[in-house]
């Protein structure tokens, strides 16, 4: 998924010269507590729920405000993945989708992007998680992929992430599309490879998804 297919159209940009009042109102109504803000067109950052409340004045403009996130916009065509380390690198809600010279076109919030990655195939096709930790040099994608092809499987998805306690270390996350994950452990460990989390997934039952979407719709998400 790209940007351009994750635009939240419900969200409206607000401009300098727009009261705090309208800011808020639509912060409440929308549930979201960042919104864009645009000049002729143009994205020239967020404002915040918390910024309106530090300025304690419903006086004031959207202009009167200190805007973050100016560098919080990606291009139309930026994969969801990047979209995501920009909110991570920014601490942002609300991203901003531009074309060239900050062209205004949509927002995207983290929510949606939640949302969007955990219908994706990789999340719905069910199946079991495999938690490697090794050596960064170590790593090779293809040669763990050809190990859990020889048992029958396939890897749905992949991610690092680099070891808090020792930099020089990763953990490799993998979803695989079976339930019985003991025979590709069995393989993993035979070839050194160190296991330090599993989790075999059960089938969802009618019942147990109905109550998924009710706490989906209850979190609005």
């Amino acid at each position: 998924m790209i940007a351009a297919e994750l635009i939240n159209h419900m969200i409206p940009p607000l401009k300098p010269g727009d009261p705090v009042d309208r800011a808020i109102s639509w912060i409440e109504e929308l549930r979201c507590n960042q919104l864009p803000v645009i000049e002729n067109g143009k994205f020239i950052g967020l404002v915040s729920e918390d910024l309106i409340m530090d300025s304690n004045n419903i006086e004031f403009k959207v202009k009167d405000l200190p805007l973050i996130g100016k560098d919080c916009h990606v291009d139309e065509n930026t994969h969801f993945y990047d979209i995501i380390k920009v909110a991570g690198d920014h601490s942002v809600q609300t991203i901003a989708v531009t074309k060239d010279n900050l062209d205004y076109v949509g927002a995207i919030t983290v929510s949606d992007i939640v949302t969007a990655f955990a219908q994706s195939a990789s999340i719905q096709i069910p199946g079991g998680i495999i938690v490697l930790s090794m050596e960064m040099r170590d790593y090779s994608l293809s040669e763990i992929s050809r190990l859990i092809e020889e048992n029958d499987a396939k890897i749905l998805s992949s991610s690092i992430k680099e070891d808090p306690i020792d930099p020089s270390k990763i953990k490799v996350t993998l979803k695989i599309n079976r339930f019985d994950l003991s025979r590709i452990i069995a393989t993993l460990e035979r070839f050194d490879y160190r296991i330090i989390a599993r989790f075999q997934e059960s089938k969802v039952t009618d019942s147990e998804k109905e109550k998924l979407d009710m706490l989906f719709r209850f979190l609005d998400i």
